[in-house]
């Protein structure tokens, strides 16, 4: 990892004002390099840079990935899409646009400048599988007509985008399939899991559990995705991926709840609603390819990513309280 110290680049990540993104970028800062942050901020916010304004090493360009940008660069990262339900079912047709059109854009600017593009794909090209835990073989049981679709399919035509522009034009590419990541700085109304739960618990709601709580997911924490992220771009051009990246070890929907609920000393009752349309029944990476590949496993505990993610949430609901 320390040699990640040696080369200053010039890093652009589009999406980078979003969760994972703004961590990454805190990353590549700190490792010294010019990080330029791209973002329409549909889904993301200037909050989760603000305590980089004035950094000499930090830009940040309000910009639309659908349009083509012209920058010099020596790496890309694209993260740049809305990545819960309901924000991207929101508007379907922007998220269709924004991982084939962006993708096409941002595939451009590295062949233009030759340089190293990650791709930040997801689990959810796997759709509902029918095969636990799913390999990086695995082609996946996607709808691709349902509401998922636009999300689902986006990200898979975005991947064959990428290997078709190594194929064509040599271009050096990185493929990460992101699993369930949580962490601080989720929005919290963005109606994933983790975020969902802590909210509630700590507000003294209901928890709303999709189904009968026996679905299951794997939750990675923040810093050990930003960590593969970096790894798997450091990775030499025979290496493109796909590559899985996530916390292989499974909870259920209502252990997950539960857990949450111990943590925050909550008073909270589970409630139970229907499920929606294609969510898939379970949703846990083999990563045997990141281990030999990378050397990476996750190293954060749910436990202890829990109680981090529940701090930073406590932190903003006291805020709140007092601005109100």
């Amino acid at each position: 990892m320390d040699r990640r110290k040696d080369r200053k680049k010039r890093v652009l990540v589009t999406g980078g004002a979003g969760f994972i993104g703004s961590h990454l970028v805190d990353r590549l800062i700190e490792l010294g390099h010019e990080v330029t942050c791209v973002d329409n901020l549909l889904t993301g916010s200037e909050s989760n840079f603000a305590h980089l304004a004035g950094h000499p090493r930090f830009t940040f360009l309000r910009h639309d990935i659908c349009d083509p940008l012209f920058i010099e660069v020596d790496e890309i990262f694209n993260l740049a899409s809305p990545a819960s339900p309901p924000h991207y079912q929101r508007d379907p047709i922007e998220t269709t646009k924004t991982s084939v059109l962006g993708s096409l854009n941002v595939l451009g600017l590295a062949k233009r400048h030759g340089c190293k593009v990650l791709q930040a794909s997801t689990s959810e090209v796997y759709g509902d599988p029918t095969v636990d835990p799913r390999p990086e073989t695995y082609w996946g049981n996607v709808n691709p007509v349902g509401p998922r679709a636009c999300y689902d399919e986006g990200k898979r035509c975005a991947e064959s985008l990428f290997f078709d522009y190594r194929r064509q034009h040599g271009l050096e590419i990185k493929v990460a399939r992101i699993f369930n990541t949580y962490g601080p700085r989720m929005a919290p109304d963005d109606g994933r899991v983790v975020s969902n739960f802590i909210v509630q618990a700590l507000l003294g709601d209901p928890i709303t559990i999709y189904g009968d709580g026996n679905q299951t997911r794997a939750f990675c924490y923040i810093d050990d995705m930003v960590d593969g992220l970096l790894r798997l771009m450091e990775t030499g051009p025979e290496e493109a991926g796909p590559i899985n990246l996530g916390n292989p070890t499974a909870f259920s929907i209502r252990e997950l709840a539960e857990r949450v609920i111990a943590l925050t000393g909550s008073r909270s009752v589970l409630e139970y609603r229907d499920l929606p349309q294609d969510d898939p029944r379970q949703r846990r990476p083999d990563i045997g390819r990141a281990i030999a590949t990378l050397g990476w496993t996750p190293a954060v505990g749910l436990e202890e990513g829990l109680a981090r993610t529940i701090a930073h949430y406590r932190e903003i609901l006291v805020s709140r309280r007092r601005t109100a």
